[in-house]
């Protein structure tokens, strides 16, 4: 039987989708769950995963194409299916492909397991395979090598992800040749990288451990020290990008779709609103000691790093309250002030800006909201945003102190009348209210707002209720 794969739908409001990459080409082979193309929209990028497996008869839409959701893009016939019409010489029967029926994507359970981020719209180029010899299973709590290439070899095989093969192939490593450390023995991106950096003698030296060299015998070769990993040199990669997508200089980097629409977005937001700025500084060592008393439990407790980030948007989202024209729009019949509040946080990944959501925010406290940005913010380094968690922001928060940045000037986020910024925290020598001199956790905080929506009476009145709001939290406050 075949089946054709139409586009499908990644949010509720989406209604097209661009063909960004296949990843398999007409005649390939394709296993259940495997993804086999990347499509965008101007929400999120996703790889579709193969509902069934077989071999794709007919790619419909080529790569750069755009779209209505339920297109059909190709045509996948099943193992042991004849190719053309089914047995009864009926029409094939369509079926979509949602992404959200599938396992982990393979993406993401890289960026998970191996802690490597993944690049938008880079991919790394598919690689012959490079067979480490088999040896004894050792273990250490990492991989290790499976004893033969027989029927464990084999599971090992299948039991990786799509993902984990290409890393395997990309660095050389004949995946069979390892035990994984994941679940059920499961091959792992963090198992493939670490045989990597072992060198040719991958499989023995991962399971003895990085301090071990091995000669050509087989025989350990004592080190006085751990010797560090080698770096693996960069490799000129597609569009001008080195394997772990640095550009590499005199070459130029096409635009993928997710570039291309913040470019669209930014021009379009200093055209059409009229941006003003303001900056306050603000003495954040109260709240800084707050954070230092609870972050090492906060931590034990949920797994996530807390943050300045969770205090700036209780604050901001308090600071709204008060001043509910900076969580409004600038529309053609009048200004609208919007009921909920939703806050956008921008994250900037390597070669790419999103901005998920964190909804109702002023209904959180703050270690609800300390939760919800760190989920969002971990899933936004690994891909695993879905459209709906980057819609409906009504007012932005970016922290650009967390890259040393002193003051900044943002674009205003379509749609919002403003967005505010954390900057880096410095200590700095302070004249106190009765005139002493004391040493000071100072921070500035940056507003840009859009003049049609608010002037700057309502916005300097919005930066100095935060900087109170920010200033009077303290250690003795409960998350």
């Amino acid at each position: 039987m075949a089946t054709t794969i139409t586009m499908p739908q990644l949010g509720e409001t989406v209604t097209e989708g661009t063909v960004e990459r296949w990843l398999k080409k007409a005649g390939d082979s394709v296993e259940k769950y495997e993804a086999f193309v990347e499509v965008s929209t101007d929400k999120v990028n996703s790889e579709v995963p193969a509902p069934v497996t077989g071999t794709i008869r007919e790619i419909l839409v080529q790569e750069g194409t755009t779209v209505a959701t339920g297109t059909p893009i190709a045509v996948i016939d099943e193992v042991g299916a004849a190719t053309g019409t089914n047995a009864a010489g009926t029409e094939p029967t369509a079926q979509v492909a949602h992404s959200a029926s599938a396992p982990p994507q393979s993406r993401e359970e890289m960026a998970g397991s191996a802690n490597v981020e993944p690049v938008p719209g880079f991919n790394l180029p598919e690689m012959p395979v490079k067979h480490v010899a088999p040896a004894a299973s050792v273990s250490n709590g990492h991989a290790t090598v499976a004893a033969g290439n027989g029927a464990a070899a084999e599971a090992a095989l299948r039991g990786a992800s799509p993902a984990v093969r290409k890393l395997a192939r990309e660095h050389h490593i004949d995946i069979r040749a390892l035990r994984g450390s994941g679940a059920n023995g499961r091959v792992t991106a963090e198992d493939v990288l670490t045989a990597a950096r072992m060198g040719p003698a991958a499989a023995v030296g991962q399971a003895i451990g990085v301090g071990t060299n091995f000669a050509a015998t087989g025989a350990p070769a004592m080190s006085a020290s751990p010797a560090a990993p080698p770096k693996v040199p960069a490799r000129p990669g597609p569009g001008g990008t080195s394997t772990y997508g640095e550009p590499i200089p005199g070459t130029l980097i096409p635009l993928n779709s997710a570039r291309r629409i913040i470019a669209e977005r930014m021009v379009e937001s200093k055209h059409t609103a009229p941006h003003a700025w303001s900056m306050v500084e603000v003495d954040v060592t109260n709240v800084w000691k707050w954070r230092a008393r609870e972050k090492d439990r906060f931590e034990r407790d949920t797994g996530y790093k807390l943050t300045l980030l969770p205090f700036f948007i209780r604050a901001v989202v308090e600071s709204l309250a008060v001043f509910p024209l900076m969580n409004a729009k600038f529309t053609a019949e009048g200004i609208f002030v919007e009921k909920d509040v939703n806050v956008g946080i921008a994250i900037g990944l390597p070669t790419n800006l999103v901005v998920p959501v964190v909804k109702n925010a002023d209904k959180l406290s703050i270690k609800g909201i300390a939760l919800a940005s760190a989920d969002l913010i971990d899933r936004a380094r690994r891909s695993k945003l879905s459209a709906d968690d980057l819609q409906g922001g009504t007012f932005t928060v970016n922290n650009n102190g967390a890259n040393g940045s002193y003051a900044s000037a943002p674009i205003i986020n379509g749609g919002q009348a403003g967005i505010v910024t954390m900057e880096t925290v410095v200590k700095k020598p302070v004249v106190t209210a009765d005139d002493a001199i004391a040493i000071r956790q100072m921070m500035n905080v940056c507003l840009s707002l859009d003049h049609r929506v608010v002037d700057g009476y309502v916005a300097s009145g919005f930066l100095a209720d935060l900087k109170k709001r920010l200033e009077a939290m303290g250690p003795a406050g409960v998350l």
